[in-house]
């Protein structure tokens, strides 16, 4: 028994021996071969100049501005002063330079274990630094390479579509080796959106070294794939009109292609994105946090509104899906419904009603008590549904980062979301986009052109990416055809018939326009009011949002026109007015033939 466990001792020292001896000759080698290796040859990565953006027309939107970078030796001595000597002459060169900023920099980045250059001074224009170059470039321990620094000429008028590019986090480098190594990623819009396009692939070259990390030799090089550029549908002139065009109001206007294009997003007021390029202080960060009109905010796909009257073209769809014949029959208005034993009054915008109600002049005149009785026969649940597969309260899918999806809601959403069962009430004021009603500008612009053309485009800020286009995405829906050209006509009354909510600013124009306003309600109107105040009476934020969506021309749909003022009041006297000028400057510019306008080149008989 001795003997077993003397051998058994025996077998067990050799046994770690044998494998300890492993380590050190074999598995060791090659960590000590890798270490080597790296300590004479040197692996430097090329960074690649980011995608430049331009409008439909060439426009550069974002580009970038040519300089240079300043870095340090590591490793030098603070007590001697040779630190603060190199600063020093930095500083003498360019006066503008902070001594404390780059000093603290320095110490952050300096260790034994570093061998890299330090950068101090992130961009210094090329312009500032022709001057300065020759005498620089002899002074020991300072490096200058070519920089490149985002800018965005146009702007506050392309921030919420064009986005902007910030200094990148530690979770961001750690995820991207491009971030990583540039140090900056693309924070909102398309430069978030496409920032893995945008900044290109890394290159790289390896070096043989000295033991001083002196390059003598270069081994491999491999350049990198960058200037990956993309061209957008945006048209900026016309970007910049709606925006200055809305002076004082604050709001949304989006015009887009009925095949999904977008020629512009504005959400006004905006903000300048070149402020977030370098850094933004804390003082215009507050600015831009405290101000009540959002600009921050971009209202075309974040900002979520109540429709109001606008979504009635697709609730009447919406019926007409759940119960075929329910558009058949005309309703009778009389200015109010009430439902079962209740007092409480369900008002038609018009407190004496509109009398005898058919499909087209609940949508010329936007007859309130027509949706409510149609509601009541078809119920939420069908509502809802259809309305999501007409892009309403879903995302549209445009190719901008974190869209909001809104709401259509239905008894299921309701509980979920407040463990409360659903009324009928609730069904009635859902029918006339109110209650919990809420969609985004850019779905009412792309819901318009499903009414206008049948069919459910994808809207598409981008047309060209890295040289490839990107085709249009149109999903056919399938309606029936009487009813659909009833709500068609109705918003050609809308726009063109004296009886119409948008006659007065619509009718004039150079081509046929058909659309529908609405009026989002901001707060909720008692019972106990008999004669409404109007909108212009009414403290500016308890004002209704004004909406107005159109499509035009007329007969061969090309372009749809959406718009919104906050607190504008009423549609047709608020954003209608916008939309008049809109239609004018793309007529002007050459958007539509000769053949489309003038006004009144619409076929009569095709109304009757």
């Amino acid at each position: 028994m001795r003997y077993k466990f003397i051998v058994l001792v025996f077998l067990i020292f050799w046994a770690v021996m044998i494998t300890r001896l492993y380590h050190v000759s074999i598995k060791s080698n090659f960590y000590y071969e890798g270490l080597a290796k790296e300590n004479i040859e040197r692996k430097q990565f090329i960074k690649p100049v980011r995608g430049e953006i331009t409008d439909a027309r060439g426009n550069l939107l974002a580009m970038n501005q040519i300089g240079f970078s300043l870095s340090i030796a590591p490793h030098l001595k603070v007590k001697n002063h040779q630190l603060e000597n190199v600063i020093e002459k930095l500083i003498e060169t360019f006066p503008d330079l902070n001594k404390t900023v780059m000093l603290k920099v320095y110490k952050k980045h300096n260790s034994p274990y570093n061998h890299k250059y330090i950068k101090v001074v992130d961009f210094i224009h090329y312009a500032d630094m022709m001057g300065a170059y020759p005498k620089l470039s002899l002074i020991e321990n300072i490096k200058i390479e070519a920089e490149t620094k985002r800018y965005y000429p146009y702007g506050k008028y392309a921030a919420h579509i064009v986005g902007y590019t910030g200094r990148s986090n530690k979770k961001e480098n750690e995820k991207d080796p491009v971030v990583n190594e540039v140090g900056k990623t693309g924070k909102s819009g398309l430069e978030r959106y496409y920032n893995k396009v945008l900044e290109g692939e890394l290159g790289y070259e390896i070096s043989k070294v000295t033991a001083t990390n002196k390059a003598i030799e270069v081994l491999e090089k491999e350049l990198p794939k960058d200037n990956k550029n993309i061209q957008l549908n945006i048209d900026i002139e016309l970007q910049k009109m709606i925006y200055e065009r809305f002076g004082e109001d604050t709001g949304v206007a989006v015009v887009m292609r009925t095949n999904g294009e977008v020629l512009a997003a504005v959400s006004y007021p905006s903000y300048d994105p070149n402020l977030f390029v370098g850094g933004i202080s804390s003082k215009e960060w507050k600015a831009l946090q405290d101000n009540i009109d959002h600009p921050f905010t971009n209202k075309f796909i974040h900002g979520t509104y109540p429709p109001g009257s606008t979504i009635k073209m697709g609730m009447a769809l919406a019926f007409s899906k759940a119960l075929p014949n329910s558009l058949g029959a005309p309703e009778y208005c009389n200015g109010h419904i009430t439902l079962g034993s209740s007092k409480h009054k369900f008002r038609c915008w018009s407190r004496w009603g509109h009398g005898k109600v058919d499909l087209r002049k609940a949508i010329r005149e936007s007859c309130d008590v027509y949706f409510y009785n149609k509601s009541l026969k078809v119920g939420i649940d069908a509502m809802a549904e259809n309305l999501r597969t007409f892009g309403l309260g879903v995302q549209t899918g445009v190719d901008l980062p974190r869209e909001y999806a809104g709401v259509m809601p239905d008894k299921a959403w309701k509980m979920k979301r407040y463990k409360q069962p659903w009324y009928m009430g609730e069904t009635v004021i859902a029918a006339i986009g109110q209650g919990y009603d809420l969609v985004t500008p850019l779905q009412v612009a792309r819901y318009t052109g499903l009414i206008a053309t049948a069919s459910l485009a994808k809207p598409l800020i981008a047309r060209e990416v890295d040289g490839k286009k990107i085709e249009p995405e149109i999903k056919p829906l399938s309606f029936n055809t009487y009813y659909l050209n009833e709500i068609r006509k109705g918003m050609y009354d809308v726009c063109n018939v004296r009886s119409g909510t948008a006659y007065r600013t619509m009718s004039k124009l150079p081509i046929v326009v058909a659309g529908k306003t609405g009026t989002s309600q901001v707060t909720s109107i008692p019972q106990s009011t008999q004669v409404r105040l109007k909108e212009e009476e009414l403290a500016y934020y308890h004002r209704s949002h004004a909406w107005i969506t159109t499509y035009a021309p007329y007969e061969d749909p090309k372009y749809i026109v959406t718009v919104l003022v906050e607190h504008g009041g009423h549609g047709g006297s608020t954003a209608g007015p916008i939309t008049a000028d809109i239609y004018k400057w793309l007529y002007r510019e050459g958007y539509f033939s000769a053949a489309e306008g003038p006004n009144g080149d619409v076929d009569n008989n095709s109304l009757r």
